[in-house]
């Protein structure tokens, strides 16, 4: 729980600190300029607080790392919901506005994380999980999302360090094997969720590891 706050509010900090030059620039999200990805990240809140709000009376049918689906090709930007994302973040026109909505909604999203019960059974995407394995799940959302918020930004703030471990364990496992221990947490979780292309050194070290990458998680 405290992770998953320190992941959100270290994503919202690095997006409040942007430039509006830093908004046209691309993001690590195939096909999405940072404008868009701050756009997703708005969804994403909302869809927190719709979830910590929907009760379920049934056993969890998963936990934080089996939420995550693995897709059988890369996401190329043409996807009917990307390509509506990037239709709203155009219609903000204005970066503030888009930092208003993500300040307002997100800091709503925090709240409700910190007030809920970690043991209590919420519902989504037709699953059902513990509220506290649904926002230790999400850790890895704001640490990918970090990650791709800055892909172009030299400079910018990191995300937390435990953040990134923690997101490198929840992808070794989803991957069921791990990544050699001369990657960084950082590069692990590129490499792995195919942010970008490992080296030939970086192929070797991997092993049989390398042909089940990239995980495409959703």
């Amino acid at each position: 729980m405290d992770l998953f706050s320190r992941s959100w509010t270290a994503l919202r900090t690095a997006v409040a600190d942007l430039t509006d030059e830093d908004f046209t620039r691309p993001s690590g999200c195939t096909g999405w300029l940072v404008r868009d990805l701050v756009c997703h990240l708005v969804i994403d809140a909302q869809d927190v607080l719709i979830t910590l709000v929907t009760p379920a009376g049934t056993e969890p049918t998963r936990d934080a790392v089996t939420y995550w689906e693995v897709a059988g090709t890369p996401p190329t930007g043409d996807d009917p919901l990307d390509a509506l994302i990037v239709r709203l973040a155009a219609a903000y026109q204005e970066p503030w506005l888009l930092k208003f909505h993500l300040d307002d909604v997100g800091s709503a999203a925090g709240r409700a994380a910190e007030l809920a019960d970690p043991a209590v059974r919420v519902g989504t995407r037709g699953e059902v999980l513990t509220a506290g394995d649904y926002l230790s799940a999400y850790v890895l959302e704001w640490t990918l999302h970090h990650l791709d918020l800055i892909a172009h930004l030299p400079g910018a703030a990191e995300p937390p360090a435990d953040g990134l471990a923690r997101t490198r364990w929840m992808v070794e496992q989803i991957a069921g094997a791990a990544f050699p221990e001369s990657f960084s947490d950082r590069d692990a979780l590129l490499v792995g969720t195919g942010r970008r292309a490992p080296t030939d050194a970086e192929k070797a070290e991997l092993g049989d590891l390398a042909g089940k990458l990239p995980l495409v998680l959703g």
